[in-house]
């Protein structure tokens, strides 16, 4: 009888630090909504790739399609290609960055058409 009601408190109390913990992440999340979150992570990996490899060897095409899929809070349906070596090479660290920080690959604005 003791150990069911030792089991009990400690289920209660697991159940409550769950919930407290989730609380304090919705807390803090809150204030920005899925989407835009997303699309500042992936702005933020993509600033600190640029800062670490430069703009040497990325088209102008793939850049300003590029940008405009920020410009869109990473909502328009962008078609940025990767073609050359440096683009390629850029593609392929902000994929990792971003399915590192929870990203799903649908949210990538990357593919080549023709």
């Amino acid at each position: 009888m003791a150990l069911q009601a030792g089991f009990g408190r400690m289920g209660l109390l697991a159940v409550m630090l769950a919930f407290g913990s989730t609380i304090a992440f919705a807390q803090q999340s809150g204030s920005t909504d899925w989407p835009t979150e997303k699309c500042n992570r992936y702005r933020k990996a993509y600033d600190q790739s640029i800062a670490r490899l430069g703009k040497r060897g990325l088209g102008a095409d793939f850049l300003a399609s590029h940008d405009a899929f920020l410009a869109s809070n990473c909502q328009a349906r962008a078609e940025v290609c990767a073609r050359s070596k440096e683009e390629l090479e850029l593609a392929n660290r902000l994929v990792l960055m971003a399915m590192n920080s929870g990203m799903s690959g649908t949210f990538l604005p990357f593919t080549c058409r023709s």
